[in-house]
């Protein structure tokens, strides 16, 4: 028998789990941010080739670490769009084995974390590295500046690790 209140408690249960729907647009948007992403590329290689014979090496170095930063970033986009909307809004079925990526269905909000912090730890990486290229153009205090907000992306990245290892090692050992 159902009384009000219980069909109170389930109309609040669907209205929370319908929610979630809710960031799929969101999702959607970062599907048309990876297409600026894709549009952008060409123009930055193209400026590469055009600029590659007379360019010094280190410039050189730096365009290509910029399209390598470009990829690391969609690569990030892509890894939040497939797990935050197969974690958080909805499973993605895929019939087809060649479309599955190997860490399809793996990242649970944890994983997804660490992923994402080690991701940001690489692009600030080169970042770091493209700012110590171009050392000349800039002051000691920013370089400073850089650095330590690199660590701080570094600790973030290995602090997130560490809890998520010891919550794996609790979950396992059944407490």
């Amino acid at each position: 028998m159902s009384t009000p209140s219980r069909k109170l408690e389930l109309l609040v249960e669907r209205i929370v789990m319908g929610s979630r729907w809710l960031q799929a647009p969101l999702y959607i948007g970062l599907v048309f941010v990876l297409g600026v992403v894709v549009v952008k590329f060409p123009f930055k290689i193209w400026e590469l080739m055009r600029k590659a014979l007379a360019a010094e090496e280190a410039d050189l170095v730096l365009a290509i670490l910029s399209l390598v930063d470009l990829i690391m970033v969609a690569n990030l986009v892509v890894m939040v769009i497939i797990s935050g909307y197969e974690n958080f809004v909805s499973h993605i079925d895929v019939d087809n084995s060649r479309d599955r990526l190997a860490w399809f269905g793996k990242l649970d909000a944890g994983s997804l974390k660490i992923k994402l912090a080690s991701s940001i730890v690489a692009i600030s990486s080169i970042h770091l590295l493209q700012r110590f290229l171009e050392a000349g153009d800039y002051d000691n205090g920013k370089l400073y500046a850089l650095v330590v907000m690199h660590m701080a992306f570094v600790v973030s990245a290995l602090l997130l690790t560490y809890i998520d290892k010891i919550a794996s090692d609790k979950k396992a050992s059944g407490h």
